[in-house]
């Protein structure tokens, strides 16, 4: 019997601009590592203005929310009293 030789092609690799292929490692490379750490350094940073902006915020609203119902509890309270003044009728209703 013959030796059939399989000369088949080896897989194609796919192209480079494939953006779901990853990028073949080059090495180790510290300025790399020195980027990515200021870069998350960075996203700390601007977490934590972020937070202090949203509490400085909801302190704001907080105070706003205590003045309107100060200001609610007023008008009851002046309303609770004008009732309270107002005299009675002179000639009450007949009830039938």
């Amino acid at each position: 019997m013959a030796e059939v030789e399989n000369h088949s092609s080896p897989p194609s690799d796919p192209a480079p601009s494939d953006p779901l292929t990853p990028h073949p490692q080059t090495g180790f490379n510290p300025s790399r590592m020195i980027g990515i750490i200021r870069r998350k350094a960075m996203i700390k940073d601007l977490a934590a203005i972020y937070h202090a902006e949203c509490l400085a915020y909801c302190q704001e609203l907080l105070e706003l929310q205590k003045k309107a119902e100060e200001s609610l509890i007023e008008m009851k309270a002046a309303e609770d009293s004008r009732r309270e003044t107002m005299r009675p009728p002179k000639l009450m209703k007949k009830a039938r």
